[in-house]
């Protein structure tokens, strides 16, 4: 026997022709129709925010990397996704140098200063909405505009999203309203209205096997039933379909929370994340100061997916526990 062709390696000898250029490259090919859609409700200035945060995350990583003497990483497509991420999580009325500002903490802060893909605790995207949000509430919270149905229109009407109609108007929504919500017929970030594209998005990565089922299903099943139950104006009030097709529940559950690196390894982790996703959502949305909920439950969720990992580990067999007094074998 040829003793250099014998190769011992540890296990699981798994093998995947999966990458994380692929990976990316299927994610985005699932977010293509709410982009498209997106165009298509709020017009060129949609497609404007969506190439402008997409170039800043590149630029950025990039800068980082050169000037870090890293090795460049920007061709694994990870950058875009975050930039393309990002810029849905943007009203249409953003000014243009948000996007920049929301990829330079995406990125750099939420992502490179950790060690890059891979190392970053938090979801990077997220993070760079929740910073704008911190820093300029009233671009990101105060000024919605109402769809334009022109993707060649760069004009801007002002509107209120079915979340703020609801806490703060009593709004009770009808039947045209959940049909507006599921076309994307209605106010909101640029990529999280129209809940068809998002949700054909999500049929196209379970194919893929790119995410599972058990994430998504817990946060909008959990949102479905709370919303339900815990109603805005009072027990049994709520109108839970509404809910879920409304805000960013679909883009945060099927594109966000299951983020690989930012989220439990085990199915029993993913659900208890989903469980825990959708309940801080209607919990923000019902009683908190924000409309909306979404991106904070999900990190919030991300600092416990350690914990997650730790604490819900399959149970492992053929090996026997040490009694009492007695070491392992």
């Amino acid at each position: 026997m040829d003793n250099k062709r014998l190769v011992v390696t540890s296990t699981p000898h798994t093998r995947s022709t999966e990458t994380v250029e692929s990976i990316m490259r299927h994610v985005l090919i699932a977010l293509a129709p709410a982009a498209v859609m997106s165009v298509y409700y709020f017009g060129l200035r949609a497609l404007l925010l969506i190439v402008l945060t997409v170039a800043s995350c590149v630029a950025f990583e990039l800068g980082f990397e050169k000037i870090a003497g890293k090795p460049v990483t920007i061709l694994d497509g990870s950058a875009v996704v975050t930039g393309v991420l990002l810029a849905f999580n943007l009203p249409a009325s953003s000014p243009f140098w948000m996007p920049v500002v929301g990829s330079l903490f995406a990125i750099v802060v939420a992502k490179m200063l950790f060690g890059g893909l891979g190392q970053n605790f938090i979801n990077p995207a997220l993070a760079g909405r929740a910073f704008l949000m911190a820093a300029y509430t009233p671009k990101m919270a105060g000024s919605w505009t109402a769809p334009v149905r022109n993707p060649f229109s760069i004009d801007a009407v002002a509107s209120s999203t079915p979340l703020i109609l609801m806490k703060e108007e009593g709004f009770v929504p009808a039947a045209q309203d959940i049909l507006n919500a599921f076309v994307g017929n209605t106010a909101g970030c640029i990529g999280e209205t129209c809940a068809i594209a998002l949700i054909l998005g999500g049929i196209y990565l379970l194919w893929k096997k790119v995410i599972t089922w058990h994430i998504p299903f817990a946060y909008i099943a959990t949102v479905y039933a709370l919303s339900t139950i815990l109603g805005r104006y009072g027990i049994m009030t709520g109108d839970g379909l509404f809910e879920i097709l409304s805000g960013g529940v679909m883009l945060g559950a099927i594109f966000m929370a299951t983020d690989y690196t930012t989220s439990p390894v085990t199915d029993t982790g993913k659900l208890v994340m989903g469980i825990g996703c959708g309940t801080l959502t209607v919990l923000i949305r019902n009683y908190g100061g924000y409309p909306e909920g979404v991106s904070y439950s999900i990190l919030i969720l991300n600092l416990f997916v350690p914990l997650l990992d730790k604490y819900l580990r399959p149970r492992v067999f053929g090996k026997d526990l040490p009694k009492k007094g007695e070491a392992a074998k």
